[in-house]
């Protein structure tokens, strides 16, 4: 394991999150606004994501680190990611994609043999029960197909990040998987009819940010956290994203935050914090 400081674990973390957040609102920006289509701003993210985390990786075995499985886990994550925004406002597609990814990887656990006490199976209620509430049918409820797309787009996430728990060199598998994952999005641009196809340089600009700044550079400072940081402890840490992307959805594009969201927030975040927080045995 590295020994890092706790401020600079800190402060990687911090930086981390951030990126995360800014994924959601990056993508919200440059979709609700018209600027680009969703299969440019994946291909563009994609893309650029590779060559940062190619040059981040350069001195590390990148050849053959990553897998076609894992690369097509990661096109799923951000096709669905990007498709979904077009329907959703930042807050409510951060906190389907941190649920569904959370439920995934937890579920995974306990179909492996890990058994959550009962006070965990409180926090799953707690936790599917805010869900429900988000997406319950009325006035302040989500898009369907947009909060439909977005949990493919979490358990994606959650499948790639399980098959690459395992990996000796993370940075270089990532960046491995990144550049496969490229081709997969020129398909989906080139496969699928846009009528409306289109991308401006407001639009390009930001799947850039998005790929080279939030996802590369971002993905690589959690990376250099992890190992200094416990599993549940990066579990919970990750609770502030939906947080964070809320907060910069309301302050930055304006979107509302209703009392629905707010209560199924609350309800979510702290029914996983439970979950992860409760000690699980075999």
């Amino acid at each position: 394991m590295i020994a890092r400081g706790r401020f600079t674990v800190v402060a990687l973390c911090v930086a981390a999150l951030a990126g995360f957040a800014a994924n959601s609102l990056l993508c919200r920006a440059a979709l609700g606004a018209g600027s680009i289509d969703a299969a440019s701003f994946t291909a563009i993210r994609s893309a650029s994501g590779a060559l940062v985390l190619l040059a981040l990786a350069h001195r590390e075995p990148v050849r053959r680190a990553g897998s076609w499985g894992s690369a097509l886990a990661l096109f799923a994550y951000a096709a669905a990611f990007s498709f979904a925004y077009l329907r959703l406002t930042t807050a409510t597609g951060a906190l389907i994609l941190f649920a569904t990814v959370q439920a995934t990887m937890i579920g995974w656990g306990v179909a492996r043999g890990e058994r959550p006490r009962p006070f965990a199976w409180l926090g799953f209620a707690i936790a599917a029960g805010g869900l429900v509430v988000l997406t319950l049918p009325g006035l302040a409820a989500p898009d369907p197909i947009g909060g439909g797309l977005m949990a493919i787009a979490g358990a994606s996430w959650a499948i790639y990040s399980l098959r690459g728990r395992a990996a000796v060199h993370p940075l270089a598998v990532t960046a491995d998987n990144f550049a496969r994952a490229v081709p997969m999005a020129a398909v989906l641009l080139v496969a699928i009819p846009f009528a409306g196809g289109h991308a401006n340089v407001h639009g390009i600009v930001l799947a850039i940010g998005s790929g080279a700044i939030a996802s590369g550079i971002g993905y690589s400072l959690w990376y250099a956290a992890l190992p200094s940081l416990a599993a549940t402890r990066a579990a919970i840490v990750q609770l502030a994203v939906p947080v964070v992307a809320a907060a910069c959805g309301g302050l930055v594009l304006g979107e509302p935050i209703t009392m629905r969201l707010a209560a199924a927030t609350i309800a979510i975040i702290g029914g996983i914090a439970i979950v992860l927080v409760t000690k699980q045995h075999r």
